[in-house]
């Protein structure tokens, strides 16, 4: 059975669908902007569990939301001279394009904030007809104070969630701390029609709307990045229970950490970002899911270009397994390799443990190639593990072919470098052969390789 880290329990619990059916929510990017390499680590790690859970034999009903209204919107439209939907629907497409490059599955379903106006509307009048929420002028706020476990999943008490927050004056609030459900229009601003009047829903209600709308009472897993935790996750409890007086909201709350460059966390905010397009101009798609993967996904990361290049070495190595030749002796036995991996995969999504299952049965299909024996069977499970990860490295067209030559040839090159003396070059021959997998022995006047 899989253990996942509940991030409202603070503890690892038993994840068990009796319906054989896994209802999970992802919250997705507000596309006022292309979508950076944080976005792509999410959507990977998100997309590697759906995988798992469905190897194992679940189904996934798998939603992911674009908030594609609010201030951050209006503030880029009316920059670049755009309506809010044009810049919503032009990042979201490159969005999508990206995630299919980096072989992310499709969700079940992509709703958008704007199009699910009824159903956000519907919630808000629930809250305000239980006493949960309040209008004025136009706007609807949720009371804080009336659920008195707010704070539960940040772990946070109310007073001290003000003392360190810099909250704006506002008098039409009866506390500082509630947070609005729906804004009044003002002038200039995309709007929809509501029993308050002109304007558009609030950033944490349009997610508590979209999942019980697509999920019904039965949110297994709630997940997205850490910074989620305050106060969108914490709003979305609330609001969400208060609604449809279900505890818990959703069975588990899964967050990963923050991708770093250098020091800081990436994000827009800070201007560090690394753009997907970016990322894939530079680097394999397969290379940047070994680096999401390279960690556990609830630590933080830190992006380096030495880092990747590292990944794209890796690639090579599981791709000369993947293509070494088998022989006719007995069949590689690959059990234990399958077993250590299922293990890592099942403590909470260890993708480093997977990786390093997958690593050892890499060494033992390349032994296994250099003795003579059967290693179909091993390869067809190295490419079964991986597809798991999401690793496809079927699609390396530069590794496409036999390596024999090219590696035949290197040597011969080494060798020449060796009879002029030139030890340093030759020796970066033999390092770099050993990076990718390639064992180098010297034997008299003879120089053998092997794959590791």
């Amino acid at each position: 059975m899989m253990n996942l880290y509940n991030t409202l329990t603070g503890e690892m619990e038993p994840l068990s669908c009796d319906d054989g059916v896994v209802n999970m929510y992802v919250c997705g990017i507000t596309p006022y902007s292309s979508a950076h390499l944080g976005h792509a680590m999410c959507a990977a790690l998100f997309d590697v569990l759906r995988r798992y859970l469905e190897y194992k034999g679940y189904s996934v009903n798998h939603i992911q939301n674009f908030t594609d209204i609010d201030d951050k919107m209006i503030a880029a439209a009316n920059e670049q001279g755009v309506t809010v939907k044009e810049l919503a629907d032009s990042n979201i497409e490159a969005y999508m394009a990206e995630l299919n490059a980096l072989n992310v599955l499709p969700a079940s379903k992509y709703p958008k904030a704007t199009e699910e106006i009824d159903a956000i509307v519907d919630v808000i009048e629930g809250l305000i007809e239980k006493g949960y929420a309040y209008q004025v002028k136009g706007d609807v706020y949720f009371r804080v104070r009336k659920n008195h476990e707010y704070g539960k999943l940040s772990r946070r008490n109310l007073d001290d969630m003000l003392a360190g927050a810099r909250l704006e004056v506002d008098e039409s609030k009866e506390y500082p701390g509630d947070f609005a459900l729906w804004k009044s229009a003002k002038p200039g601003e995309p709007f929809w029609g509501s029993p308050w009047g002109d304007g558009r829903p609030g950033w944490h209600i349009e997610c508590t709307a979209m999942a019980l709308k697509y999920l019904g009472n039965k949110v297994d897993i709630h997940g997205g990045g850490r910074d989620l935790v305050f106060p969108h996750h914490e709003n979305e409890i609330a609001q969400s229970e208060a609604y449809t007086g279900v505890k818990p909201f959703s069975r588990f709350w899964v967050h990963n950490g923050t991708l770093g460059y250098g020091a800081e966390k990436m994000s827009k905010s800070l201007g560090n970002v690394f753009s997907i397009q970016a990322a894939l101009d530079a680097f394999t798609p397969e290379s940047l899911r070994l680096f999401f993967i390279s960690s556990h996904y609830r630590s933080p990361l830190v992006f380096s270009n030495d880092v990747i290049q590292g990944q794209e070495k890796a690639i090579i190595r599981l791709n000369n397994a993947v293509k070494a030749e088998s022989g006719t002796g007995s069949e590689v036995n690959v059990d234990r390799y399958v077993l250590a991996f299922e293990e890592a995969m099942d403590a909470d999504l260890n993708t480093p443990r997977a990786l390093s299952a997958i690593f050892d049965l890499t060494r033992e299909i390349n032994r296994g190639s250099s003795s003579g024996h059967n290693i179909e069977h091993a390869q067809s499970v190295l490419l079964k593990l991986l597809s798991v990860l999401g690793v496809d490295i079927s699609t390396e067209e530069q590794h496409s072919g036999s390596s024999e030559p090219f590696i035949e040839l290197l040597l011969e090159l080494r060798q020449q470098l060796r009879t002029e003396k030139q030890f340093a070059l030759a020796d970066r021959i033999r390092d770099s052969l050993g990076d990718l997998g390639i064992r180098i022995e010297d034997r008299d006047n003879d120089t053998r390789w092997s794959r590791i």
